[in-house]
């Protein structure tokens, strides 16, 4: 009777009713985006690092304005995150999203107030400083064909300088631990390498560039192709406009 009842329970811990019948669908997370685009290729080495598989959806830049595009995001820009059906756009948004919801623990976006308070900083700095000055440069002079513009070109030069001089103090963006600041400001200054300037001439952002490379799994097959197709519009519009030397 004991050996009976041994293997009556034996077969309850086997097939519980809960594995038998379970409903429950693995959730997909979808990302819109384009490879040139620095901030969608931030939000693919961000979600590398937390170990978040995405499906990703190739949009042509020109496509952001169409009225099917708009569904997703009416703001007209990608990156846009669908996980699984909770859209949010801004690649910074989106790294601090998948740090919180997915991140095995929160190195990467503490918790603590003023830890946080300083990555957010970086972004902001970021966004509104550091790759404002790189796009505005390429989107009159490569996207809208028009000569060289020296006075936009040389105003990448004071960021620069700011970040230098801020990385002199610190190993990473935000202290001394690698954050998702770097993640963010990683993938801005890739793009405004691939535009000619001479970062050797930045001695920091050098040397944080290439620690903090090591740091994403991937990192060039994440972002050659991007970074690549930078270039090869950056000497298009070269050959057109700047004088050969």
């Amino acid at each position: 009777m004991l050996s009976l009842t041994k293997q009556f329970l034996r077969s309850q811990i086997q097939v519980s009713p809960s594995a038998a019948f379970s409903t429950e669908v693995k959730r997909r997370i979808t990302l819109y985006q384009h490879p040139i685009s620095p901030p969608c290729r931030a939000v693919i080495m961000a979600a590398k690092l937390i170990g978040v598989d995405l499906e990703l959806k190739l949009v042509q830049i020109k496509d952001c304005k169409t009225q099917e595009f708009l569904k997703i995001n009416p703001l007209k820009r990608i990156p846009v995150l669908d996980d699984g059906g909770f859209l949010l756009s801004e690649s910074r948004a989106i790294l601090t999203y998948l740090s919180d919801k997915y991140g095995k623990d929160d190195s990467l976006y503490p918790r603590d107030l003023q830890a946080r308070a300083i990555i957010d900083q970086m972004f902001y700095f970021d966004m509104g400083t550091l790759y404002q000055a790189m796009v505005d440069y390429w989107n009159y002079c490569v996207l809208k064909d028009n000569p060289h513009d020296e006075e936009r070109y040389r105003r990448v030069f004071g960021p620069l300088n700011l970040f230098n001089e801020t990385l002199g103090v610190s190993k990473f963006a935000a202290g001394p631990k690698f954050t998702m600041a770097d993640v963010s400001l990683l993938a801005s200054v890739s793009a405004i390498d691939a535009i000619g300037v001479d970062l050797t001439k930045y001695p920091n952002i050098h040397s944080w560039s290439d620690r903090s490379q090591k740091m994403v799994p991937n990192y060039e097959e994440i972002n050659s192709k991007g970074v690549e197709q930078i270039k090869e519009k950056f000497r298009a519009w070269e050959d057109k406009f700047r004088p050969k030397k």
